[in-house]
């Protein structure tokens, strides 16, 4: 009877999952398979090897790439900060970083372009300066700071987790053998952590990956990433064939990052610290 009770508290969960992630799923590759008169066809998918999408997509990887060493690059120090702080609540640090993801997306990455462009604070503390002006809005590095700010809490909660994981017990035993903080960082904090690592950097490349809104929004229209040109296609040309095919090929991307991500993060590590 408990089993049945079980069985009927997951229908919701179930249709949820049905509805919106495998039907979605069915309808892209129905699409991208298929021409417009409903013929199978590859034509779709290998269309990504057409210069202006090939061109988007290593502009999208490199972006992507850029965005995710960037990240990379702020939070290890940070979470080592943080985990050297010694917090009792842990949660509290989790509250810190997620907070500022409560405000709607679009008014944050809204409030990026209002310091970014020519007008902006930036350029007004620079001129205060008495500095040049630069053009920042409308440019690929305006892309990245929007995406880095996006996305660095999801590198840093990983890398934190795994460090808050580390026994002082391990530190303590490796400098009581003579280890300095160079060697204890190189031969425990480091390897320790690897699995957060690289649990942060697939949360940040994925999303930057197949990112449009920001590119739209800080781009202007000028920064065409593989996510953009899939946008044009459903919603300006109404294309659906040609945009599935290139989401299913966007989609082996992902699911390739996520197959390395799993075969080199066996330890599961992820964001929660409560």
């Amino acid at each position: 009877m408990f089993k049945l009770k079980k069985q009927f508290l997951a229908g919701p969960y179930i249709v949820w999952i049905i509805g919106f992630i495998l039907l979605p799923i069915v309808l892209i590759l129905f699409y991208g398979l298929s021409d417009y008169h409903g013929n199978f066809t590859f034509d779709n998918l290998l269309s990504i090897f057409d210069p202006i999408h090939m061109k988007s997509l290593l502009f999208s990887l490199r972006l992507a790439l850029i965005c995710t060493v960037i990240c990379l690059i702020l939070a290890y120090p940070l979470a080592m900060i943080l985990n050297s702080m010694h917090l009792k609540h842990q949660s509290f640090v989790v509250f810190v970083f997620v907070l500022p993801m409560w405000m709607n997306f679009m008014l944050r990455i809204l409030a990026w372009k209002l310091l970014l462009s020519n007008n902006g604070v930036i350029n007004n503390i620079l001129a205060s300066l008495g500095l040049p002006a630069i053009q920042l809005l409308n440019t690929p590095s305006a892309v990245v700071f929007g995406m880095v700010y996006d996305y660095l809490p999801f590198m840093i909660l990983p890398i934190y987790n795994a460090m808050s994981r580390i026994g002082h017990d391990i530190i303590d035993a490796a400098r009581d053998l003579g280890a300095n903080q160079v060697q204890v960082f190189f031969k425990i904090t480091m390897p320790l952590t690897i699995s957060g690592v690289l649990s942060g950097i697939i949360m940040v490349f994925v999303p930057a990956l197949t990112s449009f809104v920001i590119s739209n929004l800080l781009g202007g229209g000028k920064v065409l990433l593989i996510g953009n040109v899939i946008e044009q296609e459903f919603m300006q040309t109404m294309d659906w064939n040609l945009g599935s095919g290139l989401s299913i090929v966007l989609m082996i991307f992902v699911i390739a990052s996520m197959a390395f991500m799993n075969t080199h993060n066996k330890d599961g590590e992820g964001t929660a610290v409560w």
